[in-house]
């Protein structure tokens, strides 16, 4: 499950932009000015950053060129009212990957999101598959040597991030940034409950199992 951070101050739009995120099946946590978002980009983990043009403090644009900056890696996609190609050229220039003009309808946001959330070296269509164990991403289903297998939202959530990137470990403390939502009461323990709950229900061994821990270093999937 992606992680969105969706910064915009109009409030009826925020609303209706996180419920048609949330119906997608991205998890999104929401903040209405660019200074907040700058904090909250360095203390959580986002796979896409929505971020309207015009903010109450300081300007999306702003906050992007800030952003990158600092050396932030997360997709961007722009909101904005300005649909001239001289503000978009700026928007661009800031380091935003995307641009969408108000108003757009909820199919193009859908599929601007869903085209910058796809990375070259981990995307797969809407199905994983590591070894024996095949992940629909759309109709959240997990199969495991044919068989389906009952997941919770968290377990899904978990299993899917790391079967996204194979191979790559996750601490304990990226894994929390990237399933919860910043406001959850969830801890690290909390992570370390699911993992072996997960695990239980693939079948997994920590010796020998597809999913591997490694102290200092977290958890990751192996492909091989």
């Amino acid at each position: 499950m992606s992680k969105i951070l969706l910064v915009e101050d109009d409030e009826n739009l925020a609303y209706l932009l996180k419920m048609q995120l949330e119906q997608a099946k991205y998890m999104v946590d929401h903040v209405a000015a660019g200074l907040i978002a700058i904090s909250q980009l360095k203390i959580a983990e986002y796979d896409l950053l929505i971020l309207d043009w015009m903010l109450p403090d300081i300007s999306g644009v702003d906050v992007c060129r800030q952003y990158r900056g600092s050396g932030g890696r997360t997709p961007i996609l722009m909101l904005t009212a300005r649909g001239a190609v001289e503000d978009k050229a700026s928007g661009l220039n800031a380091g935003a990957d995307d641009y969408l003009v108000k108003p757009f309808h909820p199919v193009e946001l859908n599929a601007r999101v869903q085209a910058l959330l796809r990375r070259p070296t981990s995307y797969a269509g809407k199905t994983l598959s590591v070894r024996d164990i095949e992940l629909d991403s759309e109709g959240s289903r997990v199969f495991k040597a044919g068989q389906e297998i009952d997941l919770t939202s968290k377990e899904f959530a978990l299993l899917e991030l790391l079967m996204r990137y194979p191979n790559q470990s996750f601490t304990l403390e990226s894994i929390l940034s990237r399933v919860w939502q910043s406001d959850s009461a969830a801890s690290v323990d909390t992570v370390r409950t699911h993992m072996k709950t997960l695990r239980r229900k693939l079948g997994d061994s920590e010796e020998n199992g597809i999913i591997r821990t490694k102290r200092g270093a977290g958890y990751r999937i192996v492909d091989n």
